[in-house]
């Protein structure tokens, strides 16, 4: 596959485009959880459940990947529970500790939501070649952990 010509573009104007795309996004959670019954929060903790697949989280964990406190994740677990999307779960090697396991319909009924926007982005993603669809996917990777690095000293009150 040969891929298209690109504009060109400058690292601020990309960096306006991310922003633009990020702004958009926010908003975009906001109507997606509504529409799901839930918060902006829980629907990101929902997200991680339902990346967690078969090696289900602690609710510790589930706080870290959510830079929540266990406390804030009682809650959300207990919303997550009433609307029937996870339910917690002894973890077999130690009582002790919680795991939060998806219901069955859960990935189904968030599937339903986001579906036709992924098709589209699939769409998008086939306009590209494959060096080109890795070079994105190292993008967001990278900026992922740039982003994460970035919070983690905001909160910690030394971010500049």
């Amino acid at each position: 596959m040969e891929g298209k010509p690109r504009p060109r573009a400058s690292v601020r104007e990309a960096m306006a485009g991310m922003d633009r795309l990020i702004a958009l996004s926010l908003v975009g959670q906001q109507d997606i959880a509504q529409r799901l019954g839930l918060n902006v929060t829980d629907l990101t903790c929902l997200g991680h459940v339902l990346g967690a697949a078969d090696d289900p989280l602690t609710a510790g964990e589930l706080a870290e990947l959510a830079g929540l406190t266990t406390g804030a994740v009682t809650g959300v677990l207990n919303r997550l529970e009433q609307a029937g999307y996870a339910r917690r779960q002894a973890d077999p090697g130690d009582r002790r500790r919680v795991r939060v396991v998806a219901d069955p319909t859960a990935a189904e009924r968030v599937s339903a939501v986001y579906e036709p926007f992924y098709g589209r982005l699939a769409g998008l993603f086939a306009e590209y070649t494959p060096d080109e669809v890795g070079v994105l996917a190292d993008w967001f990777t990278r900026a992922t952990d740039l982003m994460r690095s970035s919070l983690e000293e905001i909160r910690r009150g030394s971010g500049r």
